[in-house]
């Protein structure tokens, strides 16, 4: 037998405090968190039916960045 097992329900209410106040200024990063930047975007259902990991879509994604890049800038003609 567990020596921390009781057969009496415990009553956490009693434990509990009504609020805690937490000194964020003593946090620590959370060591389990990916350490990555990652980035959660939404995409609409008919996009994500097409791209659907997210491989597919930073290949598409950066292809219209060099698509982009490699095209002349549009400069505004100033009216005189």
């Amino acid at each position: 037998m567990n020596p921390t097992y009781s057969p009496e329900p415990n009553n956490i209410e009693d434990d509990m405090e009504a609020e805690y106040q937490l000194d964020y200024r003593k946090a620590k990063p959370n060591r389990f968190a990916p350490s990555h930047n990652s980035r959660v975007v939404i995409l609409d259902e008919d996009v994500a039916n097409v791209f659907n990991t997210p491989s597919s879509v930073n290949d598409a994604l950066r292809s219209l960045i060099e698509l982009a890049q490699k095209m002349p800038k549009i400069v505004p003609h100033s009216e005189n």
